[in-house]
């Protein structure tokens, strides 16, 4: 569990109040993370101690506003959720403004964005996608490409924001990276929605991939879908080598993660898709990492872009 630090100083002088609640937010949204993603929480401590928080309390923020889509509380209409949701935007951009809020998560988030360059424009494409899932239950190519958009490939360029906070050329290498980060933040929702298929068809009515149907599952639409997230995770990986050294071995253990489990998602019976969510033992990512570690978080077969 992240420390709060105190609200002395070493030498027993009173830090400002705000720092204190600054803390109180970034362990808000790490203790969020480690509630709800444990291979999240993997990657993350691979992260540079200065980046480390600045990713965590992005995804903190989009686990909140996924939790108020999918988790309703017991007779709550879709309405509510909608405000709900709603009002979570509103204060998520206020607080962009003005750096601070009273909702600990926001207030961790808007301090993450101001300080790495995550602007409104990729915030509003984030909270569309998940007012999406508040509307739409089946999507086409089209709104899939949007959806997908919005609710990963702008995450991957939040955590592209934060992974490049000290780099004395941020703009030029962001604009070099950022179509790597995007692909890896697709691939990664992209297995999520195979793994996924048989609760948000039973539970929430969404059916997210055109061409598959739960009810009559194809295998070779199945390993068609998988040939789809295999390009992206192609792409992705050969950025992955041109990150600065502070994220590059979270985000190769974290491609490498996906990569098997698209490679356990082909070797699964399709007709148990949709019974089972496909994991990886803890084990065998313990070994992922490793052997990430050991290609100094290089993926197997990336080409090298740009400097690190």
């Amino acid at each position: 569990m992240t420390r709060v630090r105190s609200r002395l100083r070493r030498d027993g002088s009173a830090r400002a109040p705000h720092l204190a609640y600054d803390d109180v937010a970034d362990a808000s949204a790490a203790l969020v993370i480690g509630a709800y993603s444990s291979s999240f929480g993997l990657a993350s401590r691979l992260l540079g101690a200065r980046v480390r928080p600045h990713v965590r309390n992005v995804y903190a923020l989009v686990r909140v506003a996924d939790e108020v889509v999918d988790a309703p509380r017991p007779g709550q209409p879709v309405s509510d959720r909608a405000a709900a949701l709603d009002d979570f935007e509103r204060e998520t951009l206020a607080a962009l403004e003005t750096g601070a809020s009273t909702n600990l998560v926001v207030h961790a988030f808007a301090r993450t964005a101001r300080t790495c360059g995550i602007r409104a424009d990729l915030v509003r494409p984030f909270f569309t996608s998940m007012r999406t899932d508040l509307e739409l239950e089946q999507h086409d190519e089209g709104s899939l490409r949007t959806y997908v958009y919005g609710s990963a490939e702008v995450v991957g360029l939040m955590c592209l924001n934060a992974f490049l906070i000290d780099d004395p050329d941020r703009a030029r290498r962001y604009d070099a990276l950022a179509p790597g980060a995007q692909r890896l933040g697709a691939a990664f929702q992209k297995v999520n929605f195979l793994r996924d298929l048989g609760q948000d068809a039973d539970q929430l009515g969404r059916r997210y991939l055109p061409g598959i149907d739960p009810d009559a599952l194809d295998g070779s639409a199945v390993n068609g879908w998988l040939d789809d997230v295999d390009a992206d995770l192609r792409a992705g990986a050969a950025v992955v080598p041109a990150l600065p050294r502070s994220s590059r071995l979270a985000v190769c253990v974290t491609h490498d993660l996906f990569s098997e489990l698209s490679r356990r998602l082909r070797e699964t019976p399709t007709a148990d898709l949709r019974a089972r969510r496909v994991r990886v033992p803890g084990p065998a990512k313990a070994r992922l990492a490793g052997a990430a570690l050991a290609r100094d978080g290089r993926p197997r077969d990336a080409t090298l872009v740009g400097a690190s």
